[in-house]
C-alpha cells in the first residue's frame, strides 16, 4: 500500500502558500485603491475625514476629527497641521442674514482679527450643497469674503458637508475651538443674544472672545458650550 501523506502534506502547505500570497495580494490592492481614492478626491475638491469613527459629533472635552479639505484658491488643508496652535472653526453662508449681519457690521471680521493676532488659526467652512439657492462657487465665496474685510486663515469648501456633520455644526454661524492638543474646548454660537438685529451685538458677550481670552490667560473657560443660533445648514441629502 502507497503511503499518501507526504504528497498530501506537500499539497497542503502549497496550497496555504498560495492562500496567503492572494490576501497579501488583496491587502496590498486595498491599501493602492485607498491612496487612489484619497488622490482622486483631493483632486476633485472633496473633503475627507480621516481615522474617524461614524459617531455622534464630539462633545467638548473630546478630540477633534481631523480632516482634509480644499479652500477657495485649490489648496489642501489639513486641521492636524495646525497641531500646536488655537483653531476656530467657523461654520459659514453669506446667503444667511445671521451671517451677513456679524460680518456686514463688521463683528465677525473683528472677531477673527482679534484671534489670528494671538497665533489663532481661523478657519470658515461652507458646507452648503451645491445644488442650493444661496450657494457660492468658492471664487465667488472668497470675493466675498474679501468685501467683508475677512481676516479668516483659510476659506474652506465642504459643499458635501462631511466636515459640517461630523462636527454637528447646524447653523450658520455655529463656532468650534479646537486647543494645541486637538481637543475640542469650545461649541456653540458667536455671542449670547440670538437675533439678526446688528444693535444686539454692543450688548452681547462675544463668547468666541472671552474663551479664546480665557484660554490665553491659563483660565477654564467659562462658558464652554453654548447655543449656535442662525439659519439652518443647507446640506447634501
Amino acid at each position: 500500500m502507497q503511503n499518501d501523506t507526504a504528497p498530501s502534506a506537500a499539497a497542503g502547505t502549497r496550497s496555504q502558500r498560495a492562500v496567503r500570497k492572494v490576501q497579501a495580494a488583496r491587502a496590498a490592492l486595498d491599501r493602492a485603491s485607498r491612496r487612489a481614492v484619497m488622490a482622486a478626491a483631493m483632486a476633485l475638491g472633496a473633503t475627507l475625514l480621516l481615522d474617524a469613527p461614524a459617531h455622534a459629533a464630539p462633545a467638548v472635552g473630546q478630540p477633534a476629527p481631523d480632516f482634509v479639505a480644499v479652500d477657495t484658491a485649490g489648496q489642501r488643508h489639513k486641521l492636524s497641521d495646525f497641531a500646536g496652535k488655537y483653531v476656530v472653526l467657523e461654520w459659514t453662508n453669506p446667503g444667511c442674514p445671521f451671517v451677513r449681519k456679524h460680518y456686514g457690521s463688521g463683528n465677525m471680521p473683528a472677531t477673527q482679527k482679534a484671534a489670528t493676532a494671538k497665533g489663532v488659526v481661523w478657519l470658515a467652512i461652507n458646507s452648503t450643497e451645491r445644488a442650493a439657492s444661496d450657494y457660492l462657487a468658492p471664487e465667488r465665496l472668497a470675493a466675498w469674503m474679501q468685501e467683508q474685510s475677512a481676516a479668516a486663515t483659510h476659506v474652506l469648501m465642504d459643499e458635501d458637508g462631511i466636515i459640517g456633520q461630523a462636527y454637528g455644526a447646524r447653523t450658520t454661524p455655529h463656532l468650534y475651538i479646537i486647543d494645541p492638543k486637538g481637543v475640542l474646548v469650545y461649541a456653540g454660537g458667536i455671542d449670547s443674544i440670538p437675533s439678526a438685529r446688528v444693535d444686539d451685538i454692543k450688548t452681547a458677550t462675544n463668547y468666541v472672545n472671552q474663551a479664546l481670552a480665557e484660554a490665553f490667560g491659563g483660565k477654564p473657560i467659562s462658558a464652554a458650550s453654548t447655543r449656535a443660533y442662525g439659519c439652518s445648514i443647507k446640506y447634501k441629502t
